[in-house]
Protein backbone atom coordinates (compact mmCIF):
# COMPACT_ATOMS: atom_id res chain seq x y z
CA UNK A 1 0.00 0.00 0.00
CA UNK A 2 2.78 2.45 0.93
CA UNK A 3 4.53 1.63 -2.34
CA UNK A 4 1.36 2.42 -4.30
CA UNK A 5 0.81 5.65 -2.36
CA UNK A 6 4.43 6.67 -2.92
CA UNK A 7 4.11 5.98 -6.64
CA UNK A 8 0.92 8.05 -6.85
CA UNK A 9 2.52 10.98 -5.01
CA UNK A 10 5.65 10.80 -7.15
CA UNK A 11 3.54 10.70 -10.30
CA UNK A 12 1.57 13.73 -9.13
CA UNK A 13 4.77 15.62 -8.33
CA UNK A 14 6.25 14.89 -11.75
CA UNK A 15 3.01 15.87 -13.51
CA UNK A 16 2.87 19.17 -11.60
CA UNK A 17 6.49 20.01 -12.39
CA UNK A 18 6.03 19.22 -16.10
CA UNK A 19 2.88 21.38 -16.12
CA UNK A 20 4.79 24.27 -14.53
CA UNK A 21 7.68 23.97 -17.03
CA UNK A 22 5.24 23.97 -19.96
CA UNK A 23 3.50 27.06 -18.54
CA UNK A 24 6.84 28.84 -18.20
CA UNK A 25 7.66 28.11 -21.85
CA UNK A 26 4.47 29.96 -22.85
CA UNK A 27 5.34 33.00 -20.70
CA UNK A 28 6.54 36.06 -22.62
CA UNK A 29 10.26 36.54 -22.05
CA UNK A 30 12.10 39.83 -22.34
CA UNK A 31 13.61 40.11 -25.82
CA UNK A 32 17.37 40.29 -26.38
CA UNK A 33 19.95 39.45 -29.03
CA UNK A 34 23.10 37.45 -28.30
CA UNK A 35 25.90 39.28 -30.14
CA UNK A 36 28.76 37.13 -28.84
CA UNK A 37 29.18 33.97 -26.77
CA UNK A 38 32.34 32.58 -25.23
CA UNK A 39 32.12 29.67 -22.82
CA UNK A 40 29.50 30.46 -20.19
CA UNK A 41 29.52 34.19 -20.96
CA UNK A 42 27.10 35.87 -23.36
CA UNK A 43 27.20 39.44 -24.63
CA UNK A 44 23.63 40.58 -25.24
CA UNK A 45 21.85 43.60 -26.59
CA UNK A 46 18.58 44.44 -24.87
CA UNK A 47 16.19 46.86 -26.61
CA UNK A 48 14.16 49.32 -24.55
CA UNK A 49 11.61 47.71 -22.23
CA UNK A 50 8.87 48.86 -19.86
CA UNK A 51 9.20 47.80 -16.23
CA UNK A 52 7.32 48.13 -12.95
CA UNK A 53 9.97 48.76 -10.28
CA UNK A 54 10.20 49.18 -6.53
CA UNK A 55 13.07 50.36 -4.34
CA UNK A 56 13.89 48.47 -1.15
CA UNK A 57 16.20 48.85 1.84
CA UNK A 58 17.05 45.15 1.52
CA UNK A 59 20.74 44.36 1.12
CA UNK A 60 20.53 40.66 0.23
CA UNK A 61 18.64 38.42 -2.15
CA UNK A 62 16.35 36.83 0.41
CA UNK A 63 15.14 40.07 1.98
CA UNK A 64 14.60 41.71 -1.40
CA UNK A 65 12.42 38.81 -2.53
CA UNK A 66 10.27 39.04 0.60
CA UNK A 67 9.83 42.81 0.43
CA UNK A 68 9.44 43.34 -3.31
CA UNK A 69 7.73 40.45 -5.04
CA UNK A 70 4.36 40.78 -3.31
CA UNK A 71 4.11 44.50 -4.06
CA UNK A 72 4.76 44.01 -7.76
CA UNK A 73 2.53 40.94 -7.99
CA UNK A 74 -0.40 42.85 -6.49
CA UNK A 75 0.00 45.51 -9.19
CA UNK A 76 -0.23 43.08 -12.12
CA UNK A 77 -3.01 41.06 -10.46
CA UNK A 78 -5.31 44.09 -10.37
CA UNK A 79 -3.82 46.47 -7.82
CA UNK A 80 -4.12 49.44 -10.17
CA UNK A 81 -6.58 52.22 -10.99
CA UNK A 82 -8.23 50.10 -13.72
CA UNK A 83 -8.28 46.86 -11.68
CA UNK A 84 -6.66 45.35 -14.76
CA UNK A 85 -4.94 41.97 -14.85
CA UNK A 86 -1.52 42.11 -16.54
CA UNK A 87 0.21 38.93 -17.66
CA UNK A 88 3.31 37.83 -15.78
CA UNK A 89 6.47 37.82 -17.87
CA UNK A 90 10.06 36.74 -17.29
CA UNK A 91 12.56 37.48 -15.96
CA UNK A 92 12.24 39.33 -12.66
CA UNK A 93 15.09 41.86 -12.34
CA UNK A 94 16.84 42.27 -8.99
CA UNK A 95 19.62 44.76 -8.32
CA UNK A 96 21.19 44.36 -4.89
CA UNK A 97 23.70 46.64 -3.20
CA UNK A 98 24.97 47.36 0.29
CA UNK A 99 22.79 50.46 0.61
CA UNK A 100 19.56 49.73 -1.25
CA UNK A 101 18.11 47.44 -3.88
CA UNK A 102 15.48 47.32 -6.60
CA UNK A 103 13.17 44.67 -7.98
CA UNK A 104 11.36 45.02 -11.29
CA UNK A 105 8.86 43.09 -13.39
CA UNK A 106 9.25 43.36 -17.15
CA UNK A 107 5.81 44.24 -18.50
CA UNK A 108 4.34 42.64 -21.65
CA UNK A 109 5.63 44.16 -24.89
CA UNK A 110 2.12 45.37 -25.80
CA UNK A 111 2.37 47.94 -22.98
CA UNK A 112 4.36 51.13 -22.55
CA UNK A 113 4.34 54.01 -20.07
CA UNK A 114 1.39 55.65 -21.85
CA UNK A 115 -1.09 52.75 -21.85
CA UNK A 116 -0.42 51.04 -18.53
CA UNK A 117 -2.79 51.40 -15.57
CA UNK A 118 -1.49 53.42 -12.64
CA UNK A 119 -0.31 51.37 -9.63
CA UNK A 120 -2.33 51.76 -6.44
CA UNK A 121 0.91 51.38 -4.48
CA UNK A 122 2.89 54.67 -4.62
CA UNK A 123 6.12 52.71 -4.11
CA UNK A 124 5.80 51.23 -7.62
CA UNK A 125 7.20 53.24 -10.51
CA UNK A 126 6.58 52.50 -14.19
CA UNK A 127 9.83 53.13 -16.06
CA UNK A 128 11.40 52.64 -19.47
CA UNK A 129 14.70 50.78 -19.42
CA UNK A 130 16.99 52.19 -22.09
CA UNK A 131 18.63 49.92 -24.71
CA UNK A 132 21.90 48.47 -23.45
CA UNK A 133 24.61 45.89 -23.91
CA UNK A 134 25.17 43.50 -21.03
CA UNK A 135 27.38 40.57 -20.18
CA UNK A 136 25.47 37.57 -18.80
CA UNK A 137 26.20 34.27 -17.07
CA UNK A 138 23.55 31.62 -16.44
CA UNK A 139 23.28 29.19 -13.54
CA UNK A 140 20.74 26.61 -12.41
CA UNK A 141 19.01 25.73 -9.15
CA UNK A 142 17.72 28.12 -6.52
CA UNK A 143 19.62 31.40 -6.36
CA UNK A 144 21.30 32.22 -3.05
CA UNK A 145 23.67 34.85 -1.74
CA UNK A 146 26.50 32.34 -2.23
CA UNK A 147 25.62 31.33 -5.81
CA UNK A 148 25.16 34.97 -6.77
CA UNK A 149 28.62 35.85 -5.37
CA UNK A 150 30.25 32.88 -7.12
CA UNK A 151 28.81 33.76 -10.52
CA UNK A 152 29.56 37.45 -10.04
CA UNK A 153 33.22 36.55 -9.53
CA UNK A 154 33.21 34.35 -12.66
CA UNK A 155 31.60 37.04 -14.79
CA UNK A 156 33.83 39.79 -13.43
CA UNK A 157 36.98 37.74 -14.08
CA UNK A 158 35.92 36.98 -17.66
CA UNK A 159 35.28 40.66 -18.39
CA UNK A 160 38.61 41.73 -16.92
CA UNK A 161 40.41 39.08 -18.96
CA UNK A 162 38.89 40.52 -22.14
CA UNK A 163 39.39 44.12 -21.10
CA UNK A 164 35.63 44.79 -21.30
CA UNK A 165 34.59 47.61 -18.99
CA UNK A 166 31.34 47.37 -17.07
CA UNK A 167 29.33 49.83 -15.02
CA UNK A 168 26.51 49.88 -12.50
CA UNK A 169 25.53 47.05 -10.19
CA UNK A 170 25.35 43.39 -11.13
CA UNK A 171 21.72 42.31 -11.55
CA UNK A 172 20.08 38.98 -10.92
CA UNK A 173 17.46 37.74 -13.38
CA UNK A 174 15.05 35.09 -12.11
CA UNK A 175 12.89 33.12 -14.53
CA UNK A 176 10.97 30.62 -12.39
CA UNK A 177 8.31 30.61 -9.65
CA UNK A 178 9.52 29.35 -6.26
CA UNK A 179 7.47 26.13 -6.53
CA UNK A 180 9.26 25.06 -9.72
CA UNK A 181 11.95 22.61 -8.61
CA UNK A 182 13.24 21.37 -11.97
CA UNK A 183 15.00 23.20 -14.84
CA UNK A 184 15.44 26.44 -12.92
CA UNK A 185 17.15 29.33 -14.74
CA UNK A 186 18.97 32.24 -13.13
CA UNK A 187 21.25 34.79 -14.74
CA UNK A 188 23.60 37.47 -13.54
CA UNK A 189 24.08 40.45 -15.85
CA UNK A 190 25.96 43.73 -15.82
CA UNK A 191 25.93 46.69 -18.21
CA UNK A 192 29.03 46.95 -20.41
CA UNK A 193 30.73 49.24 -22.89
CA UNK A 194 30.70 46.91 -25.88
CA UNK A 195 33.10 46.89 -28.80
CA UNK A 196 33.16 43.77 -30.97
CA UNK A 197 36.95 44.10 -31.26
CA UNK A 198 37.14 43.00 -27.62
CA UNK A 199 36.55 39.39 -28.66
CA UNK A 200 39.94 39.13 -30.36
CA UNK A 201 41.95 40.12 -27.29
Amino acid sequence: MWLILGSVLMGGFIFFQVYIMNSIRKTETQAYEVVHKEGKIEIRHYPAATLARIHSKATNYSDLGKSGFGKLARYIFGGNNEKKQIAMTAPVHMEISDSQSTMAFVLPSAFNTSNLPKPNDPDIAIITAEPEYVAAIQFAGYASTESIATNKNLLEAALKQKGITYYGHFRLLGYNPPYQLLSRRNELIVSIHWDSKDVVK
